[in-house]
């Protein structure tokens, strides 16, 4: 499909594009429908079919999204969820502990001499303007 379909950037869009073809999962292999979504929205809600349903055939995966009131919005945030399942349910749970072991990794990081020196220089910034909050200024006796 071309990512003109989608109100998303080009970027954004082959990213996806990506993630689906490492993944294996083609075009032909999804069913889209669209409906009427529910909820508050007044006449935009009544009148528009904007809620997307996709479904994936050879896994059975069904997906529904009514997030956005833009029905193209709704394909693209309805793709990448799709998608996400799919993934996960690929990947199991190697995938999810593997990316919870690369945040944890990100977290305890080293931070370069530079990075340190501009952070340490802010909180005595910090301290300075404190400590001249705190001393008396006189003229109150």
């Amino acid at each position: 499909m071309k990512p003109s379909l989608f109100p998303v950037s080009e970027g954004t869009y082959r990213a996806l594009e990506e993630r689906m073809k490492r993944l294996g999962i083609r075009w032909e292999e999804i069913e889209e429908s669209f409906i009427r979504s529910g909820g508050s929205g007044g006449q935009n809600v009544n009148k528009v079919s904007t809620c997307v349903v996709m479904r994936h055939l050879p896994t059975g995966t069904e997906v529904r999204c009514q997030r956005e009131r833009s029905q193209g919005l709704n394909r693209f945030l309805a793709l990448r969820a799709l998608v996400d399942r799919i993934e996960a349910a690929r990947l199991g749970a190697a995938s999810m502990e593997r990316q919870r072991i690369e945040k944890i990794r990100r977290q305890k990081r080293k931070r370069s001499r530079r990075a340190k020196d501009k952070m340490l220089e802010g909180k005595r910034h910090r301290s300075e303007i404190k400590s001249q909050r705190a001393q008396p200024r006189g003229g109150w006796d």
